[in-house]
């Protein structure tokens, strides 16, 4: 009996034993054929996640960011325990006892699983199997994964200490509207750091690892409201907070940034401009735009604020002014269902889904505005962000009479004289308020998009760090940026180019050139270029051609020096990469961008000194390590600890010279009287000496000026995207000038401004600048001007030079010409043909230029 008992038991115990070595064997083969050909694990210890890249103002204020995962990396030892608390009782509670995998966590989902037949399956996976699945493994709910899990997280406990996969834990999870990681989240849900939130938020994170979307503070506020009481529960449970705490905790509402219980981060940000989207264009193409967005870069940007804001409102100023002298209404082209109108919460929720700008603001804020009611004199209107009133808002007749409506077929409607002849109900427009003197409202008047556009920009000459910069009317409106991306034809612009190559060939301010007809064959047909004015001035020295914009000087002066050495100089500072020497070119109808134009003048304006644009002073990656500076220049005094009250360090330049410094301050002072007293004197009006060009385009399809003091040089375009032209009387003095005025007066009283510098080496002169007759040192008058010439040269007066053309005998010297004669000539093919004195190289093909 005792043996059969034995012997019973004996056979129940080698069952059990070889049951239990059979598992053994089976889950050691399983893990075996799981754990071969799995992803490193060791690459986590230098793992460093995508963070966001944050452009900094020379302030040290956060001015925009870009990042496809929004992510603020923070240590570990920098998370507050608070917030580890939080996540560690809401995911893994024994997360500081287990090796990796919660054995009693698996067979408890088990069971659940078994139990629910199916329908309960949740992972019971630790945080550092979450970890695994996150970086390593795919989401997939199978088996073979959750294998692969449990391997890989064992083999990380070996690897890392328990906060260093904390760390991966918490600056890796998702957690919703786009934020990865705690310290955005707080950011975006709270706009909070991680060191403010108290235990209610903290929880409310902690919540919503498991599905973002189905836990969102607005749509699913009270399942949300839910998990985090429980998390909260789960604290005081694990002893993190007491009881008193939690029951102060878990009767906190749920507040957030989305239910507008708090500012967005992003609403104390300035809105996104064509200057940090410009950064953002050039880094993606110096350091790869994947580098950008996840590196967590730190960029310095050169942008002034102050400035910007002048340079978005000088520019805007001249675009719309040119578009309301238009007289044509057109309006946003959006509408809103005229169903909804009589509901205002329902037509301000349409409103705010209308992608018109937002970003306007021009003598005050441009506000989306719906037309709720067109009257026999007013409409009414609701404004987006402006309480509707008893007595509502209105556009009453005095603000439409300017305006004549574009019909659909293109047609204009006649002149408004009633808010109706413009509006319709369920119309979308935009407007600002208009005050009286005593800054008392007056009324809201109708504002449009200008549909010209233009570009302005505007560098420190010394440095290159450019100070602002606008694109366009509104970067929301169009993020086209025409400071940059806008390929334009300079127009007279380009004439200092020429001259500058003339001085530095042996020419002065005082040589004079023949203003006289000419007529050239081309393969394109005969060019007969002009004046803007159509009338020749006879012999005239280069200061006098360049003070009034004279194309047949500047043709003749090309065709001298040669179209070969202009395009080389041209080229020098930067204006085009390949210049074509057509002798057309010499009058800017070769395309370029105001960019390299306003880079290029800086270099007139800091005595020939190459310097290069930027935007960006500096460049730190996310160890706070330096990977470019733009200023390369040496400072000598500044390691010493004191300097005397009246010095300052010396800065020492290694910059390349590209032109003559006497060349550079003759060109210099021939542009002052492009200011003084030349095309652009009626509209720059400055305490300090400016000098600068302008330039008119061929039918004036871009208007220019560029111009400078000695602190800083600025330019604008202004022209159709589709070049068309802009009407007479339109030129560059009188629509670019004004946005030069505009914001350098805000600049000068800023920055300064003085005399320019006289390079050492020459000497002045006294010249007649109508004929460059030399004159006695006391001559005084409108007509002398001070010339400097080189020690050493001696001026030679009395010689003109032609250019080598010939005049056309039929051509007159002074008079207007008559755009009714018609000439007879003999073309390149050896045909005769009858051009008249209106055919200009823009007829052909050329972009004959002003």
């Amino acid at each position: 009996m005792i043996r059969f008992i034995l012997s019973f038991f004996g056979g129940i115990f080698t069952f059990v034993t070889m049951g239990i070595a059979v598992v053994a064997l089976s889950i050691g083969a399983v893990l075996y054929i799981y754990s071969y050909d799995l992803p490193s694990h060791e690459s986590l210890a230098q793992y460093q996640p995508p963070t966001i890249s944050r452009i900094y103002s020379r302030e040290g204020r956060i001015i925009d960011e870009f990042a496809k995962e929004r992510r603020l990396f923070v240590p570990a030892e920098e998370i507050p325990d608070l917030v580890k608390q939080a996540f560690i009782s809401a995911e893994d509670k024994n997360f500081y006892q287990h090796a990796g995998y919660d054995a009693r966590g698996i067979a408890a989902a088990f069971v659940e699983a078994v139990r629910s037949r199916g329908q309960n399956v949740r992972g019971a996976s630790t945080i550092t199997q979450q970890v695994m699945k996150n970086f390593l493994l795919s989401g997939d709910r199978q088996i073979e994964r959750k294998i692969k899990e449990i391997i890989l997280a064992t083999r990380i406990e070996e690897t890392l200490d328990k906060e260093s996969i904390l760390e991966l834990y918490m600056n890796e999870i998702f957690l919703g509207q786009n934020s990865y990681g705690v310290a955005a989240a707080a950011q975006t849900y709270f706009n909070k750091t991680l060191s403010e939130l108290a235990p209610h938020e903290a929880a409310t994170l902690a919540s919503m690892p498991k599905a973002p979307s189905q836990f969102h503070p607005v749509r699913r506020k009270e399942r949300l409201l839910s998990r985090r009481d429980f998390v909260l529960k789960e604290m005081k449970e694990n002893g993190y907070i007491t009881e008193d705490v939690y029951e102060i905790e878990v009767a906190q509402p749920l507040l957030s940034v989305q239910n507008g219980d708090y500012d967005s981060f992003r609403s104390a940000l300035p809105s996104r401009d064509y200057f940090t989207d410009e950064i953002r264009r050039q880094l993606s193409r110096d350091f790869g735009e994947e580098e950008f967005f996840t590196g967590g870069m730190a960029v310095r940007a050169t942008l002034d604020p102050e400035l910007q804001n002048v340079a978005a409102t000088a520019l805007r100023h001249a675009l719309e002014k040119y578009d309301r002298d238009q007289g044509v209404w057109r309006g946003t082209g959006k509408t809103i269902s005229t169903d909804l109108l009589n509901d205002e919460a329902a037509w301000r929720e349409a409103l705010r889904d209308v992608e018109v700008p937002r970003d306007i603001d021009l003598d005050g804020k441009w506000h989306p505005a719906v037309v709720l009611f067109v009257g026999n004199r007013d409409a009414r209107i609701g404004i987006e962000g402006v309480p509707d009133d008893a007595d509502g808002h209105f556009i009453n007749p005095t603000d439409v009479t300017w305006a004549r409506k574009q019909l659909e077929d293109d047609e204009l409607g006649p002149q408004a004289k009633v808010a109706g002849d413009l509006l319709r109900e369920g119309e979308v427009v935009l407007v600002r308020e208009v005050k009286d003197e005593d800054g008392n409202f007056e009324r809201w008047s109708l504002r449009q998009v200008s549909e010209v556009q233009g570009g302005f920009m505007a560098m420190d000459v010394n440095n290159g760090r450019v100070l602002a910069m606008q694109g366009g009317f509104s970067y929301e409106q169009s993020v086209f940026n025409r400071a940059t991306q806008a390929r334009r034809q300079p127009g007279s612009s380009f004439k200092p180019f020429v001259y500058a190559a003339a001085l530095d060939s042996g020419y002065s301010p005082a040589t004079i050139v023949i203003d006289a007809p000419i007529e050239i064959d081309t393969p394109e047909g005969l060019w007969r270029p002009k004046n803007s004015s159509d009338k020749f001035y006879g012999p005239t020295p280069l200061r006098t051609g360049i003070e009034y914009s004279r194309n047949l000087m500047t043709i003749r002066l090309a065709k001298e020096i040669g179209m070969e050495t202009v395009a080389d100089y041209a080229e020098r500072f930067g204006v085009y990469d390949d210049m074509n020497p057509f002798l057309a070119n010499s009058l800017g109808s070769e395309e370029t961008t105001l960019y390299k134009m306003v880079a290029a003048y800086a270099m007139f304006a800091n005595g020939g000194e190459r310097v290069e644009p930027t935007l960006v002073d500096r460049v730190q990656d996310r160890a706070g390590q330096t990977i470019y500076r733009h200023d390369q220049r040496s400072c000598e005094d500044c390691a010493f600890a004191e300097l005397a009250a009246d010095s300052s360090p010396r800065i020492t330049s290694n910059r390349e010279r590209v032109m003559d410094a006497i060349t550079a301050y003759q060109l210099t002072s021939m542009m002052r009287g492009v200011v003084d007293r030349g095309s652009a004197s009626r509209a720059i009006n400055l305490d300090v000496p400016a000098a600068g060009k302008t330039g008119t385009t061929n039918e004036a399809k871009d208007v220019w000026f560029v111009g400078f003091t000695n602190t800083m040089v600025a330019g604008c375009y202004i022209g159709y995207d589709t070049p068309t032209p802009l009407g007479r009387n339109t030129f560059g003095g009188n629509t670019c000038g004004p946005v030069f005025n505009e914001f350098m007066q805000a600049a000068v009283e800023k920055y300064g401004g003085g005399a320019f510098r006289v390079p050492p080496g020459g000497q002045f002169i006294n010249i007649d600048r109508f004929s460059g007759a030399q004159l006695s040192p006391e001559a005084s008058g409108d007509n002398v001007v001070a010339e400097y010439f080189r020690l050493g040269e001696e001026p030679v007066f009395g010689v003109a030079f032609d250019g080598g053309f010939a005049m056309g005998s039929n051509l007159p010297l002074f008079d207007e010409v008559d755009t009714e004669v018609v000439t007879e000539v003999i073309t390149s093919t050896g045909e005769s043909t009858v051009v008249t004195p209106s055919a200009s190289f823009g007829t052909l093909s050329s972009g004959g230029l002003y």
